[in-house]
């Protein structure tokens, strides 16, 4: 099996291990708040610097061997790594506010965007010949329609210029929807004339 077909498992490994060590440096720090790790009695070291250091070990492992078994072990410690920082996001941006909801949002967007990319890669060519299939039928164009109904209303009736981006957005995924199931028609007929 080739390197590039294994690397999505390992992102799978080590996004698990992400979620693994931000939930549990969250319950630990919730049960056990006074357990501090303090250097000289006047430095509070915080558990990012642990992640830190696992992010540079779990890169180091993964850049330096082509083994299967030290590649697995390189995916767990920098997804471990990376949930320690993760779980002290709100403290490292408000310079000190450990239970700012920042944090919550940083790692839900984070796990969703790295799920998504995991996805992708690991099934592209499944998802590039169904979405193939979707734009060349008729639900392709129907969805495009609502998407740029649903779009234009929020653009109208929104003051919020994040809302008004995103169904911007929005607004030009289904345009390019719409448009790929016209081209795909014309080719069709085309093809077709072609052939008679």
């Amino acid at each position: 099996m080739p390197p590039s077909e294994k690397r999505p498992n390992l992102s799978g490994l080590a996004l698990v291990s992400f979620l693994a060590s931000f939930i549990g440096a969250r319950i630990f720090t919730t049960l056990r708040p006074d357990v501090v790790f303090m250097l000289g009695g006047a430095y509070h070291i915080h558990h990012f610097w642990y992640g830190i250091a696992m992010l540079a070990i779990g890169g180091w492992l993964g850049i330096s061997y082509n083994e299967e078994r030290i590649n697995r072990l390189a995916a767990i410690i920098f997804g471990a790594g990376g949930g320690f920082i993760g779980d002290e996001v709100g403290l490292l941006l408000t310079f000190g506010d450990y239970r700012a909801e920042i944090t919550y949002t940083f790692v839900i967007g984070f796990t969703t965007f790295v799920s998504i990319l995991i996805l992708l890669f690991r099934y592209s060519r499944i998802i590039s010949r169904e979405f193939a299939e979707f734009l060349s039928s008729k639900s392709s164009i129907y969805f495009g329609v609502f998407l740029t109904v649903v779009s234009t209303v929020f653009i109208v009736e929104s003051d919020n210029i994040i809302i008004t981006a995103t169904a911007s957005v929005f607004e030009i995924v289904a345009f390019i929807i719409i448009l790929a199931y016209f081209i795909q028609r014309i080719r069709r007929r085309g093809s077709q004339r072609n052939q008679s």
